[in-house]
């Protein structure tokens, strides 16, 4: 029997009581523990009696608040698998995504409402619709209002083993936007992971950026600060109002993009501004520079943690370092071209790493295993790693395999383990680039050039068709620099020659701002950066 995480939430309420578990910083709007429970139960009762069934796929799109947990919770509790799909992916990816996992019922704010009218054709498998909203009985009732107290406990849906609780979608950086299944066993796996190795414990104030991380906190007994901030755009948080929410509410840990925590490092170093209460922080969706990790230290108390979890949309948390190993001990090799040094393996957790293979692996061999320090795919077994791609059977394939009967997720990422078991991380296998001589690794090779004090970042791309590929160096200034490009460049060069891994590549090109994923505004679409490239060479090479 598998174990449904809302179970989760009513213990907790028993001896959190009044205490908050949701607090809005926007509007300063709270629910206790308590009430969040009890709320959940009363949307789990509405939704029933309206002909919800376990098992149906429901589609959620609430902004984040108190609505958006309890809804969840309330469908967790019916097993009603609750899809979640990131809205600033662009309409085009959004209405693909839609059809594909196709939900029978759909809850939604007034304006997701004006959506699922406008493009009616991507929703033809909804049958029933709620509202979350004030809509003049436009698009229905108000769930809020509607959703009547009840005095009845609702019973928990006991789930099977791989019974479907939620899907996913994955951001998009490599490729379209892939819906991945998450079990009840799988979500209770990663609430053991958390709440184990990073020591979230009741009574901890989280502050995440990312929605879906207040229900594993709210599911801890840990109280969830719902930032005011668009979650759909951490690049462009404002500093102050993040700040403010961490410091009114003494949060004591929080999750949030490496581009995020930039702005809110960079706003308090400019302002004299300290986090003594903040003792935990989580940064996670690209890699970490040390730069930005030292200046978290700078504005956190001494004895803070700054945990940096690797993984992916289909396996999280797997692997993880902490900033004082990083900044001690790693970030100077990664600057060298060694790769990004993301730590080791959780408890539960087997990363190993095979031969660079393009095609479906239905059965990992011993003959395919890498020794230490050779760069290969990195693949990983746990109980935290899902089985399956919704309605993707050829994704499925190519991602998932097996190693001496266990079961195997190919994360799509190169890498390499070192000989104290530390992972280091090379770059997306689709964006190595073969010169018909070698492989060149993304982020081995950019480390060369973004030691480079006016180059905010690089992306490295290869452009041509043949048997090999024309590697370039496309750069972007830092905001702060006010040096020309060319003069720039020639000191680019200067670094790209004096390293073996960069020096025989000849292009290089500046980009204004290149384009990056919605979720965590730091993973780079290389191959957007790619075709802009040949457009622009396409008579040089």
């Amino acid at each position: 029997m598998s174990k449904n995480i809302a179970l989760s939430l009513s213990k907790v309420a028993e001896r959190r009581g009044t205490a908050p578990a949701v607090i809005e910083a926007a509007s300063a709007r709270s629910i206790s523990f308590t009430d969040l429970h009890n709320r959940s139960d009363h949307y789990a009762w509405y939704l029933k009696e309206a002909g919800v069934r376990p098992g149906d796929r429901v589609m959620l799109m609430v902004r984040p608040s108190a609505d958006f947990i309890c809804l969840t919770f309330a469908l967790f509790k019916l097993g009603a698998p609750v899809i979640l799909i990131d809205p600033g992916m662009g309409y085009m990816n959004l209405r693909r995504c839609i059809s594909g996992v196709k939900p029978s019922v759909f809850i939604g704010v007034p304006k997701a409402h004006v959506f699922f009218r406008l493009f009616r054709s991507s929703f033809t498998t909804v049958t029933t619709t709620f509202c979350c909203g004030g809509s003049a009985g436009i698009f229905g009732p108000d769930l809020r209002q509607a959703a009547l107290p009840r005095k009845e406990t609702f019973p928990v849906y006991s789930p099977e083993s791989g019974d479907l609780a939620a899907i996913i979608f994955t951001t998009g950086s490599t490729g379209p936007p892939k819906g991945v299944r998450f079990e009840h066993d799988l979500f209770a796996a990663q609430l053991e992971k958390v709440q184990n190795y990073y020591g979230i414990a009741e009574g901890d104030v989280d502050q995440p950026a990312f929605p879906l991380f207040a229900l594993f906190s709210t599911a801890l007994g840990a109280s969830a600060v719902i930032p005011d901030m668009d979650a759909t755009k951490p690049a462009k948080v404002n500093p102050a109002k993040f700040i403010s929410s961490l410091q009114n509410y003494t949060v004591s840990y929080s999750f949030g993009s490496p581009a995020l925590w930039k702005v809110v490092a960079g706003y308090c170093l400019e302002n004299g501004i300290t986090l003594p209460a903040l003792k935990k922080v989580l940064m996670a969706g690209a890699p970490v520079s040390g730069e930005l990790l030292s200046q978290m230290q700078t504005i956190l108390a001494e004895d803070a943690e700054i945990h940096i979890p690797y993984g992916a949309t289909e396996s999280l948390p797997i692997v993880s370092i902490e900033a004082r190993e990083v900044v001690a001990e790693t970030w100077q090799q990664t600057c060298m071209g060694r790769g990004t040094c993301v730590g080791r393996s959780l408890p539960g957790i087997t990363v190993k790493i095979i031969k660079i293979c393009d095609e479906v692996i239905a059965e990992i061999t011993d003959e395919m295993i890498c020794e230490d320090g050779e760069i290969g795919e990195i693949v990983v077994s746990g109980d935290v790693v899902t089985r399956a791609y919704d309605n993707n059977i050829a994704e499925t394939r190519m991602a998932k395999t097996f190693y001496k009967g266990d079961f195997y997720h190919r994360l799509g990422d190169t890498g390499y383990l070192d000989d104290s078991g530390r992972l280091w991380f090379c770059g997306r296998k689709a964006h190595r680039v073969y010169t018909g001589r070698e492989y060149k690794y993304s982020v081995c090779c950019e480390a060369i050039v973004n030691n480079h004090a006016d180059i905010f970042r690089s992306a490295l791309v290869g452009i041509g068709d043949g048997e090999g590929r024309v590697p370039v160096l496309i750069l972007e200034k830092e905001k702060s620099s006010k040096r020309s490009q060319n003069e720039i460049l020639e000191e680019v060069k200067l670094l790209a020659a004096a390293s073996k891994l960069t020096k025989d590549i000849e292009y290089f090109l500046f980009h204004h701002r290149f384009p990056v994923d919605i979720r965590h505004n730091a993973k780079i679409f290389r191959e957007k950066l790619s075709v802009w490239a040949e457009k622009k060479l396409v008579k040089k090479v």
